[in-house]
């Protein structure tokens, strides 16, 4: 049995799918998850990661787990006791989709200090652990959804600084490798798309992607810092629009790991707005 955190959220959605077309036996956790989110044949039960307890009936009789980092609510999270619970369930191996910046943002508490704490957790647990650190997702581009639905267009800040943004079903992809496969024990995978990409031409891929143009429109970073404080703490977006608007070269570096675990270049933000184009008509 291998148990899947964050079964809901867009790379949890991906491996559950995975692992379930692969034959395996599987049990897709979240606070809010019913049957009709996942696939046929795989079990779903409700458990909160900021209460390691509701994870023990979801965890019996697990071999595997995948733990996500709690995302913005990392900092709610106790990482020991959550491993504690896994081991003493008899899992005997752990994949933590992390986050890259615990290497470029060490001194961020929100990208870098909080996921580092809970990879030394998951180095620390006794467990065969396998890290994955992405940088940003193809999947971020959701947040433009209502405005190309509603006016064409795209508003967003540092429209011609390129990142090499990564889709959610790589993640999940090489996640289910790590989660069913030998050979990952101890290794950090670095994951990035296969090229760095700007906000302006992301927009002009929806566009294409839906049939008809996207207009971007550049906001200032005050504009960007004002909306973003809308939904995130402020030391958040600080470190968010510095990533977005001066990225530090490991950043804005195209990583070999999808291709050398998948055998397989990493799939472009072209094909991942192909895939969801019903999103932004």
């Amino acid at each position: 049995m291998i148990v899947v955190t964050g079964a809901t959220g867009n790379v949890g959605r991906e491996l559950v799918r995975s692992l379930a077309a692969a034959g395996e036996r599987v049990t897709a956790t979240s606070r809010h998850i019913s049957e009709t989110e996942v696939p046929d044949g795989v079990r779903t039960l409700r458990s909160d990661l900021t209460d390691a307890e509701s994870l023990r009936p979801v965890l019996d009789g697990a071999e595997a787990l995948f733990l996500q980092n709690g995302g913005a609510g990392a900092h709610l999270l106790s990482p020991r006791d959550l491993l504690d619970v896994a081991k003493s369930a008899g899992v005997g191996r752990v994949v933590l989709l992390s986050s890259q910046g615990v290497a470029t943002r060490p001194e961020s508490q929100s990208h870098g200090a909080l996921a580092g704490a809970i990879e030394d957790a998951v180095r620390e647990s006794g467990l065969e652990w396998t890290i994955l650190r992405p940088g940003g997702f193809h999947s971020n581009a959701y947040a433009w959804a209502e405005q190309v639905r509603a006016h064409r267009t795209v508003a967003a800040p540092f429209g011609d600084v390129g990142l090499p943004t990564v889709d959610p079903a790589d993640i999940a992809e090489i996640a289910a490798v790590a989660l069913r496969q030998e050979g990952h024990h101890g290794r950090v995978h670095e994951l990035t798309g296969p090229a760095p990409t700007t906000p302006r031409e992301r927009a002009e891929a929806i566009g294409r992607a839906i049939g008809e143009p996207v207009r971007f429109v550049e906001q200032t970073r005050e504009e960007a810092r004002e909306q973003m404080l809308a939904f995130m703490p402020a030391p958040v977006v600080e470190t968010t629009l510095s990533i977005l608007g001066e990225p530090t070269p490991a950043e804005r570096l195209v990583s070999p790991d999808v291709e050398r675990v998948l055998g397989r270049a990493p799939r472009t933000f072209e094909e991942w707005a192909r895939r969801n184009a019903a999103a932004f008509r």
